[in-house]
């Protein structure tokens, strides 16, 4: 069931992004692309942490918040944990991710590194509105240097 239900997000992720690709026509239909499919992922993002946190003890501190977002969220989504969390401990943080699960399907090869941001967009929402949901304002980027993997950085809004 597990391999079922990873099939069916992929999928799904796939044809959302084909989706709103496909609605967007012009020259700056790929900015229009990646923020759409970003907002997308802040509102899944947003729903998904109420139920994961409903149960979980109060966070003591922000590096305590991203420690679950790499752990418990990234593996209720992707089934496996973030495999590195780093932090200049300036409200900076770097999760990496070194075979990032909606990246497999496009090739390793870097004619496909273009269509990245698309493949990213959704997560980097799906993070900003977990955390925005935590009471954490963020701005959510994701980088890829080699193809599966991919490091999304988390810069910490202080209100």
């Amino acid at each position: 069931l597990q391999m079922a239900d990873e099939a069916l997000f992929q999928f799904l992720h796939s044809e959302i992004i084909q989706y709103v690709n496909s609605a967007e026509t012009g020259e700056s239909e790929n900015g229009r692309c990646v923020s759409k499919l970003e907002n997308m992922g802040f509102r899944v993002g947003q729903g998904l942490i109420e139920r994961f946190t409903k149960d979980t003890p109060r966070f003591k501190d922000e590096l305590d918040v991203m420690k679950f977002i790499c752990k418990d969220f990234w593996t209720s989504v992707f089934k496996k944990q973030i495999d590195n969390l780093r932090t200049n401990h300036q409200g900076i943080y770097v999760l990496q991710d070194n075979k990032f699960r909606l990246l497999t399907q496009l090739s390793a090869g870097k004619q496909y590194m273009e269509h990245a941001p698309k493949f990213l967009a959704f997560t980097c929402g799906l993070v900003r509105g977990a955390l925005s949901n935590l009471g954490v304002k963020s701005i959510v980027t994701a980088e890829v240097s080699v193809m599966p993997a991919c490091k999304f950085q988390v810069m910490i809004q202080k209100m």
